[in-house]
């Protein structure tokens, strides 16, 4: 079975989560890719130190099992799709991620949970689409159809052939994949 994973989706698809159950069910370690990224004060490596971030990720990637949670995909394009064996999308509606964005957003909030061990989400300013580089309300939406796009443009470009590409757009679709995963490896 395959040992090295990127899952991916738009916001609030649910990438952490689904990524940590499968890492338990296959006992292979979890990757946050946001952990990596995000530093005290919302301070993003993504843009105010790449190479940073680059290291970070080769470091987390090294090993022959990993499961990567979050998109950052140019960086993980270039870092680590060429040893990648299975690209999971979390393709899931927009509706539905509206819904959890909200919901998510509301309870970190209210409960003033810790993200990534420095940094505190608000919730009113996620939900200012006309500041778009601080709603997170607006970042879903911009980004869905593009996304989308990216991956099916990805699966047809030879160069990433020989990863295998798994679709999943419901939470039918999750289990049955993550109970497929159980079953195969309770034979293992």
């Amino acid at each position: 079975m395959s040992q090295r994973f990127h899952v991916i989706g738009n916001s609030c698809a649910g990438k952490s989560t689904f990524a940590q159950a499968l890492g338990t069910a296959l006992d292979v370690p979890v990757v946050e890719l946001d952990a990596l990224n995000w530093l005290p004060d919302w301070y993003g490596l993504n843009e105010h130190d790449p190479p940073r971030l680059e290291r970070r990720i080769l470091a987390a990637t090294q090993g022959e099992a990993w499961i990567l949670a979050g998109s950052y995909e140019s960086f993980c394009r270039r870092l680590c799709w060429h040893r990648l064996d299975t690209l999971i999308w979390l393709d899931r509606p927009l509706p539905l991620l509206l819904l959890r964005f909200l919901r998510r957003s509301w309870r970190r909030w209210r409960s003033d949970e810790l993200l990534w061990g420095t940094n505190r989400e608000k919730f009113w300013p996620q939900l200012a689409v006309w500041r778009k580089e601080k709603s997170l309300l607006w970042w879903i939406v911009s980004q869905h159809r593009r996304k989308r796009l990216a991956v099916f443009a990805m699966m047809r470009d030879p160069q990433w052939r020989h990863i295998c590409v798994v679709r999943l757009s419901s939470d039918a679709d999750i289990a049955r994949y993550l109970s497929t995963v159980e079953s195969v490896q309770s034979k293992n």
